[in-house]
Formats: structure tokens, C-alpha cells, sequence
């Protein structure tokens, strides 16, 4: 999704989104590319639909994997976000990844108060604080 909001863009002759923000603000390529940016970053920081491969990555046999997956690559789709943030807060993008990042935290909270295993508990203490920072 990230690689075609990438070439989508270059419908504009550049990557630097911001310049055509004002003229492009309500069109929907920029909807478009919204969008892909926005579905990205839920499958980067394990949102709803994409939520189960984090507990699993982090029950991995080692825990630099762990360490790897809980500090830094899930993070980039938050950082993602902040980049982009004025295409979302024009459009009913950011309602619907208000809702799927509470749905994200609901989950995530409801399945570690049911788990025994201590690193998918930290993996859903992750994923809900995940859904948090996407929610903000």
C-alpha cells in the first residue's frame, strides 16, 4: 500500500505532498493516497484486521526478536501517521481509524487478561498501546 501512495503521487510530479495539500485537499486521489497510507500504517502497527502477527512474533524463541518487534518496527506506522496527519483529519479517514484503534486496544486488553503465556501478554500489552498511539 505504502509503494503504490508512493507512484500515486506521482500523478502530482512530486513526493512532497504538502505543496498540493491546499489546491488537492478535498480530491480524491488525495482520498486515495490517504487511504493507502493509512491501511500501511495499520499493517505495520498490527491494527484490527492485521493484529494476530504480533503476539506471534513476539513468542518467538528469542527475545531479541521480541525486543525488535515490540520497540521499533511497529512504531513506524505511528510516525507514519504523524506525517501524514492533515490528510486524515480532513476526511472520514480518521474516524475510521479512531474506531479501529479503540477496537485494537479493546481486543488487546480483553485477550491478555486471558492469556498464560507471559510474552504474548507483553504482546498484547504492546498492541494496546499501539491502538492508543494510533488513536492520538
Amino acid at each position: 500500500a505504502l509503494l503504490l501512495a508512493i507512484a500515486w503521487m506521482l500523478n502530482y510530479g512530486s513526493w512532497n505532498y504538502i505543496f498540493y495539500l491546499e489546491v488537492m485537499k478535498n480530491d480524491y486521489e488525495m482520498l486515495m493516497i490517504g487511504f493507502l497510507v493509512m491501511l500501511a500504517s495499520m499493517t505495520k502497527s498490527a491494527q484490527i484486521p492485521f493484529s494476530s502477527w504480533l503476539p506471534a512474533a513476539m513468542a518467538a524463541p528469542t527475545p531479541v526478536s521480541a525486543l525488535v518487534h515490540s520497540s521499533t518496527l511497529v512504531t513506524a506506522g505511528v510516525y507514519l501517521l504523524i506525517r501524514f496527519n492533515i490528510l486524515l483529519s480532513t476526511s472520514w479517514l480518521g474516524q475510521l481509524l479512531l474506531l479501529l484503534s479503540g477496537l485494537t486496544m479493546f481486543m488487546a486488553g480483553l485477550g491478555a487478561n486471558f492469556e498464560f503465556d507471559l510474552k504474548k501478554i507483553i504482546a498484547l500489552s504492546t498492541l494496546s498501546q499501539l491502538g492508543l498511539m494510533m488513536s492520538i
